[in-house]
């Protein structure tokens, strides 16, 4: 991990607080990047999302999908927490701490907003970042690549419906024709661009060097999208601080709680650590970019949702930093531990 990504929770930090001071100072600027929108879809924040997963997905090998019986369990467990405990667990969570816990200090239609963040966090499981957890665990690289791939093929189909389903429950309206837009958007077409860009490379080490030049790209679009974003929510944030606190506690639970599971259910099922630490990771990970994405194209760049996925991203480094040193010291307690 390069010491940029090590401390990305800073750098978006800075972005939020540049975004306040840019808002605060140049309003029009900010509002005229809000207006830039085509079917609900914001020209500009369609660019920086483009940045940030492009790159991630010319790592996705669906050559790797062939290995798909190696070791099915921690690609059981992966595929189980991802797709039918995480979602509903972060909605629940969603839902208990924003609709009670912390109902005498937000308003419902707030709650409503951030609650509907949250889904999209949940809903999205890792694709970059994992890789970094894992090569910090000392994962197997090719079975986390296999993870990765098997999980994003599975996202083409299972994230819209799910995110529907979640938000119809939290009486959350659905628009359906922006969710699908927005995955074929961010989702299926930078899937497609990644496999048409590999098959151009060709070879593994002109695959590699390429994503690490375009790496940067990917940050900086990061970056750039909470800047905006918080260039909008300034005055919200500054007149309510603690909102930032409230919409981090459910995550941080969901969280370390997701980790546990996955980890004690690799565990338990003797699944050698090399695969196991990556495995409970990707569940506990977010594909935050794709959550920001679609947070703006359903509910606009000034909403409590598009908030709420940054807060995500602001939590997720330390977290997931905290998870890599827990599962390197009880590395001794699985099977071929060397």
């Amino acid at each position: 991990m390069s010491g940029f990504e090590r401390y990305l929770s800073l750098w978006v930090a800075l972005a939020m607080a540049g975004g306040i001071v840019i808002g605060a100072a140049v309003p029009a600027l900010v509002e005229a990047i809000a207006a830039a929108e085509v079917a609900r879809v914001n020209l500009v924040v369609a660019v920086l999302i483009w940045a940030m997963v492009y790159p991630m997905m010319v790592g996705v090998d669906p050559g790797a999908l062939k290995d798909a019986l190696r070791q099915p369990k921690g690609l059981a467990i992966t595929l189980a927490v991802n797709w039918l405990v995480k979602p509903f667990t972060m909605a629940l969570l969603a839902v208990l701490f924003f609709d009670h816990v912390f109902a005498p200090w937000i308003a419902p239609e707030d709650a409503a907003q951030y609650t509907a963040g949250l889904i999209l966090l949940g809903a999205a499981p890792c694709t970059a970042m994992v890789f970094v957890w894992s090569q910090l665990t000392r994962g197997d690289a090719n079975y986390t690549l296999l993870q990765v791939s098997v999980n994003d093929v599975v996202m083409v189909f299972a994230f819209a419906p799910i995110v529907a389903f979640l938000l119809g429950v939290t009486d959350i309206e659905v628009p359906w024709q922006t969710l699908l837009l927005s995955v074929v958007l961010f989702v299926l077409l930078p899937l497609l661009a990644g496999g048409w860009t590999r098959r151009r490379l060709g070879t593994p080490e002109r695959i590699a060097d390429f994503q690490a030049r375009v790496k940067p790209w990917s940050v900086i679009g990061l970056i750039a999208t909470v800047a905006i974003l918080f260039g909008l929510q300034g005055q919200v944030i500054l007149s309510r601080p603690g909102v930032i606190g409230l919409i981090a506690v459910p995550i941080l639970i969901q969280s370390y709680g997701i980790f546990a599971l996955a980890y004690l259910a690799a565990w338990l099922l003797r699944v050698p650590h090399r695969i196991a630490a990556p495995c409970a990771l990707i569940g506990t990970s977010n594909f935050f970019e794709l959550a920001v994405a679609v947070a703006i194209s359903l509910f606009g760049l000034g909403s409590g949702a598009a908030l709420a996925t940054v807060v995500g991203v602001l939590v997720e480094v330390p977290v997931m930093l905290s998870l890599v040193g827990f599962a390197n010291r009880t590395r001794q307690g699985f099977p071929e531990a060397g």
